[in-house]
């Protein structure tokens, strides 16, 4: 098992995992006990957080797979206990599947980009695909302005750039 203070040295995990379950969880990881299985009210009696601020995170966590738990039943109540511990060794992992989607998301978005022709209408603003912009005469539905041409060449650019930037990254080239 890893130390979270090990894998929150690194600025990327930091920001990722902050994202991911904001001051309180980061404040969780931080205090969470390194060794054995704790209860979620074992982990809120002894950190002070909140216990439902306890649960989301630990439920948030053990969605990414960066915790995981062992359910006990009371055979007297028939109560279940769920017996928690971190599993930030999976971080890499992780990481690297959540960055592999955002790759697709992209990619999508470039292969929009490219493949369409878009019109802007300036008054209000809104970006219509050629097919969109011709059916409706060139012409706004909301404001009834002429639609101009729209010049995504920078956005695509930027796309371009943030793939190869992810793809190298991924080792993918």
């Amino acid at each position: 098992m890893v130390a979270a203070d090990e894998v929150l040295e690194h600025e990327a995990v930091r920001a990722y995992l902050m994202r991911l379950i904001g001051n309180e969880g980061m404040d969780l990881i931080g205090r969470f006990p390194e060794e054995g299985e704790h209860s979620d009210e074992e982990l809120a009696e002894k950190t002070g957080i909140n216990l439902n601020s306890v649960r989301h995170t630990l439920y948030t966590l053990y969605e990414k797979r960066l915790a995981e738990y062992r359910r006990i039943k009371n055979a007297e109540t028939g109560w279940l206990t769920y017996l928690w511990r971190l599993r930030l060794d999976q971080i890499d992992d992780v990481l690297y599947e959540d960055m592999r989607h955002v790759l697709e998301r992209l990619e999508a978005r470039e292969r929009y980009e490219e493949e369409n022709d878009f019109y802007i209408c300036k008054n209000c603003g809104i970006i219509f695909t050629f097919n969109d912009a011709f059916a409706r005469d060139f012409a706004c539905p909301h404001c009834d302005e002429k639609m101009d041409h729209f010049d995504n060449e920078l956005l695509l650019k930027a796309l371009k750039k943030r793939v190869a930037a992810i793809r190298a990254t991924l080792g993918m080239g």
